[in-house]
């Protein structure tokens, strides 16, 4: 290579880095900062699942008793075409009964068992009294001015159709967020209400990690406005130490520095996202 390329190279390599570096610094140099509609650094996943049953309205109004700054739950739709709060389509861990939402009408759904498993939390339990499924209207009733994250878990157009119906009728865009980690799922949600912010997805997310390790991140248009990430370290929670080889618990290891580390935090959270950056489990 002839030193003329190779300083042209260096040069445009160089005006790369340095235009990277300030837009990821200064987004708004090229991309219109998004208008922050609420901050949640505390989020009750399933409404707190390690203190109450999850998913349950004791564990919500024991959530926002004790400060949270947001509610995530889970919504399944049922015969009936009822949106419920539940985690799982089939309720056998969570009740007993080897039946799926979806072929039950609302009033035919078993309750909760008084005792369940915390999610993410090796040999520990939960338990409570307040053992029913409740309807995600119930929800934007009793919580009207809290930050709400919605995990739609089945690809259900009816689903979707029903909680932006939902959400509209509470009046609730501006406190409301929806999602999956399916990016099919995400796409729905958008098309069926763009005023709802959106989550990324695992397939966006994954994107977006790439676009950042690679100073790519400040040429591209964020849709999203939502950017919650796995937390790999929760694995070690799940696994008994010794029964990890030294390669998982490196992967593991490197993993959280990628995902978890303070300068992914601070170019996401504000710029790019609207206002919340979880951690998320």
């Amino acid at each position: 290579m002839s030193s003329t390329a190779a300083f042209y190279l260096l040069s445009t390599l160089g005006g790369y880095l340095v235009t990277s570096f300030l837009l990821l610094k200064y987004p708004t140099l090229l991309h219109q900062r998004k208008k922050q509609r609420f901050l949640s650094k505390h989020i009750s996943h399933r409404g707190g699942a390690g203190e109450n049953l999850e998913n349950t309205m004791a564990a919500f109004h024991h959530a926002v008793t004790v400060g949270t700054d947001m509610l995530e739950l889970d919504c399944h739709i049922t015969k009936d075409e009822q949106v419920v709060v539940s985690h799982d389509g089939n309720l056998k861990r969570s009740t007993g009964v080897n039946v799926n939402i979806s072929e039950l009408k609302y009033c035919e759904l078993p309750p909760y068992l008084s005792k369940l498993d915390v999610p993410f939390q090796r040999a520990s339990q939960t338990e409570g009294k307040d053992n029913r499924i409740p309807l995600l209207k119930e929800v934007f009733e009793a919580f009207p001015n809290t930050p709400i994250n919605i995990d739609i878990k089945v690809n259900n157009n009816m689903l979707i159709k029903k909680v932006s119906e939902l959400v509209k009728q509470y009046k609730r865009e501006h406190l409301t967020v929806w999602g999956n980690a399916s990016y099919e799922i995400v796409e729905k949600c958008y098309k069926e209400n763009s005023d709802i912010p959106i989550l990324f997805s695992l397939q966006r997310v994954l994107l977006i990690l790439g676009l950042f390790f690679t100073g790519l991140l400040p040429f591209v248009p964020i849709r999203e406005q939502f950017f919650e990430i796995p937390m790999p370290s929760i694995i070690l929670k799940l696994k008994e130490p010794h029964t990890m080889s030294r390669s998982q618990k490196f992967f593991i290891w490197l993993s959280d520095v990628l995902l978890m580390r303070k300068a992914s935090k601070k170019k996401f959270e504000g710029h790019y996202s609207d206002s919340v950056l979880s951690h998320y489990f």
